[in-house]
């Protein structure tokens, strides 16, 4: 119980110490705030899942970093963050260095981020069935 308070007091402070340009660009402050975000998405949270899986998946170094905020990313999507579902319908059809672009995939994604109300995601699937697969 105490962890789990720890972890979310932890996670609180990063979150708004991230905007803190200065704070970000040291290296041991951008691992502190790292292992808070990590920590968070590591007990199941929802929500930290979604804000860490994008952070490695977009600004992450290396193909292990993209590759875990995928996988970050399809917990939080299949936990019902229609803003994770939404972008793991945009990587889907764009493909990665491991799976070829699959628009069923995509497609998939898009129905789940739409039923959690994400904004864009209908509109997506209204140009993948018209054929505008553009991103």
């Amino acid at each position: 119980m105490f962890l789990r308070l720890k972890a979310r007091a932890g996670y609180w402070l990063a979150r708004r110490l991230f905007h803190w340009s200065w704070l970000v660009r040291q290296p041991r402050g951008w691992h502190w705030l790292e292992g808070q975000f990590a920590r968070m998405a590591n007990l199941g949270d929802v929500s930290a899942q979604s804000f860490y899986g994008h952070i490695l998946t977009f600004r992450g170094v290396g193909l292990g970093a993209r590759e875990e905020g995928i996988r970050l990313l399809r917990l939080a999507a299949l936990g019902g963050d229609g803003k994770a579902a939404y972008q793991l319908g945009v990587i889907s059809l764009a493909g990665t260095p491991s799976k070829a672009p699959d628009a069923a995939e995509a497609v998939r994604w898009w129905g789940m981020a739409a039923k959690a109300g994400h904004p864009l995601a209908e509109l997506k699937l209204q140009e993948l069935s018209r054929g505008d697969s553009t991103q």
